[in-house]
């Protein structure tokens, strides 16, 4: 195993990533001043959700996942010109395929509103404004699927910086269509619209360079006949699904969501941007680093490495996620009256805004655990599998949202709403979107358990010793955390009224002395950093 290189990967994506994620809390705090959480807001989040769905599924889901295993192999087994024509054939076919998709978009964008946001028909100002917007951030989709292809290139060459610092260009985009352009414009929010157009060309263009570098910058050319284009084609149509099980549980929050109380897309996106931190910053870096690692024991049929390198990611991302799942629980009232309570965001805002985080966060370690799990059926080339856990856990997310709504409705709605119709009522009770989040943080978890099961009856994984000395460091660590961090919310309980200077050094304390005290303790009972490295 090369757990070195993977270890140096991991901290390159994971540092290029945290810079694009605290930048991500930037542009939501400028958002947040800027617009509040209204109607308008609303529209946007939904307007960016559907094709940042997209992006996600043909990005980081089905394409990269489909594409990085082929291109590892012609990578390793054949020369430099049969790798070059892949890359023409796939960005031309490919490109050509999203061009379609994203025409029909954009020429359909009334009805795709209205099949994700039913619950703005009944307000044609604010269909109309969605419309618009949706128009504008459609074409994301084809630049940012495009940079996907140039980023799994990269990867599969342990280029892993230059991809994960990509992203920084959507979020410097959007802060500068918040703060500067939105004043300028007549209707404000419709800025927005433009930033993430502007960020999809600037973001391919970026990338472009490093591919000359490599060689690898071809013009495209149409290859659905060619074999191996055609095999990740074959590869990527189960994986559109498989891999991004969380992104299409989202969607279908967005579509329950639009029926909910106003505000209530705002305090999901809020809530997913939380999650995008840990997720990203190592959910999605362990599973970017570790795939290539992974097909290539694959195909040098290399179990025992296999394995390693599996057990290695398992490790690692439970030395995060679990940590990050209870700090996120505890400070979620915190983190968004800190970053999130000025301007036009109220302190009912932070309140509703925490109920999604809270529940959300829940979640944390399934939704990190499955990114780097799935590498290792893709790896293998085997992309039926995850398909058939993703089933079950959209089914199941969908029946545990009609669970969760019905049971905090019946909590928390006033008697003469539950006498009247149960469609209207939900509009008129605040805080119902937390159900959502609570469903999916479940669905989650089945959804591991089902490709855990898969995993282990195919037999590819052994697991390496030292488990159960891992777990019970983590478990300690965890403890003494939570008991610092209960004891700093009991000494200040109050986060919505007080000043934000007040509330900045409050949360600082809170993290420093959180973290340092898990840190502490890790260390305290034996882990050394050696331990990430795999020796």
């Amino acid at each position: 195993m090369k757990s070195p290189s993977m270890f140096r990967g991991l901290l390159s994506f994971s540092s290029m990533t945290m810079i694009s994620r605290i930048l991500g809390l930037v542009r939501d705090m400028s958002i947040n001043a800027a617009f509040g959480a209204n109607a308008a807001t609303d529209a946007f989040w939904v307007a960016f959700r559907i094709p940042n769905f997209m992006r996600r599924l043909f990005a980081e889901g089905s394409f990269s996942t489909a594409f990085v295993p082929v291109f590892t192999e012609v990578k390793e087994k054949r020369d430099h010109a049969d790798l070059k024509d892949l890359m023409s054939r796939v960005s031309g076919t490919l490109g050509g395929v999203l061009l379609l998709v994203t025409a029909l978009g954009v020429i359909f964008a009334p009805e795709v509103t209205a099949l994700f946001s039913p619950g703005a028909i009944e307000t044609p100002e604010k269909f109309a404004l969605t419309v618009n917007l949706l128009r504008l951030t459609f074409p994301f989709l084809l630049f940012v699927s495009l940079t996907a292809l140039s980023g799994g290139a990269l990867n599969s060459f342990h280029r892993f910086g230059l991809p994960a610092l990509t992203p920084v260009i959507l979020n410097l985009c959007m802060i500068a269509g918040a703060l500067w352009l939105a004043p300028r414009l007549h209707t404000p929010i419709m800025a927005m619209g433009w930033a993430i157009l502007a960020a999809g060309i600037l973001q391919l263009l970026f990338q472009l360079p490093a591919l000359r570098q490599l060689d690898l910058l071809t013009l495209p050319r149409w290859g659905w006949s060619q074999p191996d284009v055609r095999r990740i084609m074959r590869l990527m149509v189960p994986t559109l699904f498989g891999s991004s099980v969380a992104q299409i549980n989202l969607l279908l929050d967005t579509v329950i969501a639009s029926l909910l109380f106003t505000g209530s897309q705002s305090w999901l996106s809020q809530a997913d941007r939380f999650l995008e931190l840990p997720l990203g910053v190592f959910g999605v870096a362990l599973g970017t680093v570790i795939l290539p690692s992974l097909s290539r024991h694959h195909v040098a049929t290399d179990g025992a490495g296999f394995s390693k390198a599996l057990d290695w990611g398992l490790r690692t991302t439970l030395l995060i996620a679990v940590p990050a799942m209870f700090g996120l629980m505890l400070l979620a009232e915190p983190l968004v009256a800190t970053l999130f309570q000025h301007g036009r965001f109220t302190p009912f805002d932070t309140h509703m805004a925490t109920l999604s985080i809270s529940a959300l966060s829940f979640g944390l370690p399934a939704f990190a655990l499955v990114k780097v799990v799935l590498p290792a059926f893709y790896a293998r080339q085997d992309t039926r599998t995850p398909v058939r856990a993703g089933v079950a856990s959209l089914v199941s997310n969908m029946a545990l949202n009609v669970v969760f709504l019905v049971l905090l409705f019946e909590l928390w709605a006033p008697t003469e709403l539950k006498q009247g119709s149960w469609l209207e009522g939900l509009a008129k009770v605040p805080g119902l979107h937390m159900a959502l989040g609570m469903a999916s943080a479940l669905a989650s978890y089945i959804n591991l358990a089902l490709l855990w099961h898969w995993l282990r009856k195919a037999g590819v994984y052994q697991r390496q010793p030292g488990w159960a000395r891992h777990l019970l460091r983590l478990v300690l660590s965890c403890a003494v955390m939570i008991a610092v961090l209960l004891l700093g919310l009991w000494l200040w309980p109050d986060w919505t009224e007080v000043s934000k200077w007040t509330r900045g050094w409050h949360l600082a304390v809170l993290v420093m002395a959180g973290g340092g005290a898990y840190v502490a303790t890790l260390f305290a009972t034996g882990f050394r950093l050696r331990d990430l490295r795999g020796v």
